[in-house]
């Protein structure tokens, strides 16, 4: 039988301790494993790091089974690779050792573009105690692995669930106004999409929400631009959970506009789910 478990990528900096706490915490959740895992030009580097790690896990978790390892390598293959099993990984914005600039620029599209699980990246100040609810960006009715995420860590943490279905009116042909409101091609179908819009959280939620019957959901649409809305909403949430949506490039995959944006200025952690999209 596979063994649960959740990789921590860290460095020994500030807010990779920041990320191996939310790791060890994750990992607590799930009853799983915890890898800490450190990508280091020489691995005589990493001893005294991943040392430091398991104690501090084990003063906190003090039954969490936890493991080590030292990776000589980049830090994008090295998490890449160590979490192609894994139950989630977890990583902090920025650090002074090998992990150094991890999420900022093309380093940070790689990783959450590569990664085939949900990547956990530790952003904002405020705690993330149970007291705060998860948030989900729900783009449409596709995202049913990212939602689902949604509503297993709202379970896992006891707090409602938020969800944001942000969008813009689409592309209508041009024409020539109507004297009846509502009646031209052009206006009904903005209704049509409208409706159509609108009843994406309703229809995408609902077995979800059978299936999770103790979990408080509370849904809304707005009509704006999604990264705008999903940003202001991550004030007061304990996690935004959103889908990774890849584009390909030719230089390689690529996250959607969405994800992009909140790993560079989400106001709490942000968790990318793969999407098949």
């Amino acid at each position: 039988m596979t063994l649960h478990h959740v990789v921590a990528g860290v460095d020994g900096s500030l807010v990779s301790v920041r990320a191996l706490d939310l790791a060890a915490d994750e990992a607590a959740r799930r009853g799983a494993e915890l890898r800490v895992v450190y990508a280091v030009p020489d691995s005589d580097e990493a001893g005294p790091v991943l040392a430091s790690a398991v104690t501090r896990v084990r003063e906190r978790h003090p039954a969490l089974p936890v493991v080590t390892k030292d990776a000589v390598g980049g830090p994008v293959r090295t998490l890449v690779r160590e979490s192609e099993s894994a139950d989630l990984t977890v990583v902090g914005t920025r650090g002074m050792g090998g992990f150094a600039g991890l999420l900022f620029g093309s380093v940070s599209l790689r990783l959450a573009a590569q990664v085939h699980v949900p990547l956990l990246v530790v952003r904002g100040d405020h705690p993330c105690d149970g007291g705060r609810h998860v948030l989900l960006g729900l783009e449409d009715d596709s995202d049913e692995d990212t939602a689902l995420y949604a509503f297993q860590e709202a379970e896992r943490r006891g707090v409602p669930l938020s969800v944001l279905h942000s969008w813009t009116h689409r592309h209508v042909t041009p024409e020539l106004p109507s004297l009846v409101p509502g009646t031209s091609p052009g206006q009904k179908q903005l209704v049509q999409q409208e409706r159509a819009e609108d009843s994406v959280p309703r229809f995408s939620l609902a077995r979800l929400s059978e299936r999770h019957p103790s979990i408080q959901v509370e849904s809304r649409t707005v009509r704006t631009g999604p990264a705008h809305a999903l940003l202001e909403a991550t004030r007061d949430c304990a996690v935004v959970v959103v889908g990774a949506h890849h584009r390909t490039h030719r230089f390689g995959p690529r996250l959607g506009p969405v994800a992009h944006t909140l790993l560079h200025r989400s106001h709490c952690p942000v968790v990318v789910v793969p999407t098949a999209k």
